[in-house]
Formats: structure tokens, sequence, C-alpha cells
């Protein structure tokens, strides 16, 4: 073979260039790091063949070198060709590396190492692509575990989602938060859009029918919020319309003097005023601050008149209990006659010092009450003494009674006699009974006939 001045490039078995060759003043190609070259021979033509299990397989040539330089070139690319191999085995068993790009990454390598030529342990370097492929199953398998499970989680959390809005949606428009609600419903469709973005997807069809439920909620909570408003806009507009109403009336009352009707008028006008209902907050304020000013207006007045009869009322009552105290004097009742004519004088007095303060009015009527009382019941009981028939029905009783008594300790006797306890003890009850209430009659009637 020809020798030019420069070095020919190495050529594979298949004759097309395996390096550039290096130039013939550069340095000797360095040798394998392993031991690769063992796995191969120089024949004498120069072809450089590797040794395999099912024979002996020509992978080039390297023109212009020596035997070892020539193993140790071919055995050097065995040398990457492994470092690449257990790379990736390393990538795909210690890093999170998925498995459809990982088998990428084997489906290139295969195709190197079918087609690689190559000097070294062939069978070691198929068994770590094998070892890559196991993994890869292994991790194919993981991974779509927890595809499954993490599927699975967002399709709860999508339900989750749906639900909430269909509860929120559900809803008594008349018990709706509508503030709180409005703001839940969208923040749930943020957080639906987030799922959609981040989270694992779902199967279309899943999708499509939670999205169809949760839109429909979504739709429904709109729909009832915009009847409630537009039905809250009428009865705030009836309600303001009302109290337009007695907002007029109150405001003509306002500088009335007749303090008891028109009391009882803004009083009234009051509970016209809650049953109205609301008006929007701005009309509602604005309104019950002309509604109030006029009312307090009126009540201001009212109290000034008030306040000057109550300085004269306050003297009514003055002498009214210096009334009462005289009034004292008639009790206990001893003398009928006399006690009434002092009632009547007194009463007459009372009547003239006329009107007192509210605040002591109830005080004070008690207390005439108890002394009008008094002599009522003493005439009440006096009149039941001289009274023939109430004293001839108490002596009637009186006889009815002994009558009951002698009867019933007969009876005590005869069951003693017969040695019933039981009997007599109950009955012996009964006749102590009828002798307490005997005694009670015996002293009303004495009280009678004296």
């Amino acid at each position: 073979m020809p020798k030019p001045t420069a070095v020919p490039a190495a050529t594979e078995a298949s004759g097309t260039p395996a390096a550039a060759a290096p130039a013939a003043s550069a340095a000797p190609v360095a040798e394998s790091t392993s031991n690769a070259a063992s796995f191969g021979r120089v024949g004498e033509d120069g072809t450089v063949y590797v040794k395999t299990p099912d024979g002996e397989k020509a992978v080039g040539s390297y023109p212009g070198k020596s035997e070892d330089e020539a193993l140790a070139y071919f055995a050097r690319k065995y040398d990457e060709l492994h470092a690449s191999a257990a790379l990736l085995l390393q990538r795909v068993t210690q890093t999170d590396v998925s498995a459809h790009d990982a088998t990428e990454s084997l489906k290139n390598l295969r195709k190197q190492v079918g087609e690689a030529n190559v000097v070294g342990d062939l069978p070691a370097l198929d068994g770590i692509v094998e070892d890559i492929s196991t993994a890869l199953r292994v991790k194919a398998q993981v991974e779509g575990e927890q595809r499954a499970a993490a599927k699975a989680e967002a399709l709860k959390q999508r339900e989750a989602l749906v639900a909430e809005a269909e509860q929120i949606a559900a809803q008594d428009p008349e018990k709706v938060q509508w503030k709180k609600s409005t703001t839940r419903m969208r923040e749930l469709l943020d957080e639906w859009k987030t799922h959609q973005k981040g989270g694992a997807r779902l199967d279309r069809d899943v999708e499509s029918t939670l999205w169809q439920r949760f839109s429909a909620a979504r739709n429904g909570f709109d729909k009832t919020r915009r009847a409630h408003f537009s039905k809250l806009d009428e009865q705030h507009g009836a309600a303001k319309a009302e109290k337009e109403r007695l907002v007029a009336e109150a405001e003509k009352l306002q500088t009335s003097t007749d303090w008891g009707s028109t009391a009882s008028a803004f009083k009234r006008l009051m509970g016209d005023w809650r049953a109205a209902g609301r008006a929007s907050r701005a009309d509602d304020d604005a309104l019950w601050q002309r509604f109030k000013a006029a009312q307090d207006a009126f009540f201001a007045a009212k109290d000034e008149v008030v306040a000057e009869e109550n300085k004269e009322f306050e003297a009514n009552a003055k002498v009214k209990e210096e009334l009462l105290a005289e009034g004292q004097k008639i009790l206990p009742v001893k003398e009928l006659g006399a006690a009434k004519a002092q009632l009547r004088a007194l009463q007459e007095k009372w009547d003239a010092a006329g009107k007192v303060p509210r605040k002591d009015m109830d005080r004070l009527e008690k207390g005439m009450r108890r002394i009008e009382n008094a002599v009522r019941d003493a005439e009440q009981a006096q009149w039941k003494k001289s009274d023939p028939e109430v004293s001839a029905r108490a002596n009637s009783m009186v006889a009815q009674l002994e009558s009951a008594i002698a009867d019933l300790r007969a009876d005590v006797d005869a069951a003693e006699a017969s040695g019933n306890s039981n009997k007599a003890n109950k009955l012996r009850q009964e006749l102590n009974a009828k002798q307490s209430w005997l005694d009670q009659v015996r002293s009303t009637a004495s009280e009678l006939d004296g």
C-alpha cells in the first residue's frame, strides 16, 4: 500500500473513515483506559477484529499505525460508547428523567451499539443496554401509577370544585350572602383554570362533563343573582316611595302642639317605617335623617312643655304625699263610719290636688288604693257578719260536719275491730281533716253569731 506523507485516516469495516487521523508530528494515540483491547486483534493485513460470542468480527483498520495503536483506537471508541451507556443507566436509575425522554436516548444508544465498530466486551455493553431497558420498564410503570394517582387526585379536586359551585348555586336566594358567594364563585373559576393549566390532565370526556356542570352552576348562580337584585331594586323603589310619604307626614306633624295625639301619630309612623322595608342605603339614610329630624323637633318641643308642667306636677305630688300620710291614720279601721267619712274627705282633696309627674303616678295611686281597699274590706267584713243567711249557712255546715265526723269515728272503730289497720288509718286521716275543717267553721259561726 502506498504511504503518503500524511498518515491516512483509520477506516471502519464498512470502509468509511473512523476518525480523522492525527498529524505525523502529533503525540501517539492514548490507549484505552479499560481492558477493551484484550477483546480484539489485528490481522496480518492490518484489519482489526473484535471477539464476540459468535466469533470474530472485522471492525476496521488504522493504516500506518502499530497493532497496539490500532487496537487502542477502536478500544477507546468502545470506552466512549460504554461510558455513554453507563451514564444513561445512571440517569435512568438515579435521576428524575422521564421514561419518555430516556426511551428516546435508549433508542439512539441501541442504534449506536448495533452499528458500532469497536473493540471491547460487547456482551457487557449489551448487558448495560438491557439493564437500561429493564429500568425504563420499571420507571414507566411507576410513572404510569403516579400519573393514575395524579389523575385520580385531579379528578377529586375538580369534582370538589364542581360540588361547591353547585352548592353555592343551590342556596335560597333570600338567605345568600351575595358578596361572599360571588367572590367564592370567582375564586372557584380561578382554581379551575389553575388545575387545568398545571394539574394532571383528565380524560377529555370526563373533563368536558365536569366543565358543563361547573359552567351550569356558575350560569345558574349569575342568573339567580341578577333576578334577586332586580327584585331588590323594585323593593327598594317601593320602600323609598313609602318612606318619602312617611317623611312628608312627619314633617307636617313636627310643629303640632297636640302632644298626646301627635305622639301617638309618630308612634304609628315609626311602625309604618319599620314595615316599609329598606330602600337603597344612600336613600334610606337620607330619608331617615329627615324623618328623625322631624320627630326630634316635635318631641323636643313636647319635652319643654312637659318640663314646665312637671314643675307644677311636682308640687301636686308633694300635696298627695301629705294626703297619703294623713290617710295612713285611718288604718287599721276600727270605727267603720268614721273611717268612711275620713276617706271621702281625703278623696276630695286627692282629686283637687291635680296631676303628678308620670314617674310618681303609679306609686301614689297604689298608695291611695291601699287605703280605699282597707276601708272597703272592713265594710264587707261587717256586712258578712250581719248577714243572717251567712250565719245560717255556717251553722248548717257545723251540723253536717259533726254528723260526718260521728260516722267516720264509727267506721274507724269498726275497721280497728276487724283488724283492717290500713282502712282504719285512711279513715282516721279523713276524720282529722274534717275535724280541722269543723274547728274553722265553728270559729266563723261564732263570730257571725256574736
